[in-house]
């Protein structure tokens, strides 16, 4: 399985409302700003998040994006598959051999635990760890 652009840059957006839930709508251009991004093409991803109900759009010259609900309750899960479809390790499993279809289902459903047990609000507090900040890595 790969995730592709659309996944991790919808996960972006929705990470961004999350560190600002609470606090009103967001532009799509303040995101694209912040994280380097193309506005354009996070414009083609909100559309369906929105329809998904993963977020809400406020008109206005205040308007913005908002997340649908609490971070608690939205998944990374959710979100992955609003964008890429499906969650398909190998197409067509029916055709391999009774070990190799347990092999790829369990690594799917150990990819869809993973995605289904972890919270917007998980990774937005992920950060937030002062042990994790000063550490350099050399190999």
């Amino acid at each position: 399985m790969k995730i592709t652009t659309k996944g991790r840059y919808g996960l972006t957006i929705v990470l961004e409302l999350t560190r600002c839930f609470g606090q009103g709508p967001i532009s799509l251009r303040s995101i694209a700003e912040k994280k380097g991004l193309s506005e354009h093409y996070l414009e083609q991803l909100i559309g369906p998040l929105r329809n998904a109900g993963i977020v809400k759009s406020i008109r206005g010259a205040h308007g913005g994006y908002i997340l649908g609900d609490e971070p608690a309750k939205i998944t990374a899960g959710d979100i992955i598959r609003t964008l890429e479809g499906p969650i398909v390790l190998v197409e067509s499993i029916e055709d391999e051999e009774a070990a190799q279809r347990e092999l790829w289902l369990r690594i799917r459903n150990a990819v869809k635990e993973v995605l289904d047990s972890t919270t917007l609000e998980d990774l937005a507090s992920h950060g937030d760890d002062p042990l994790l900040d000063g550490y350099m890595f050399y190999i």
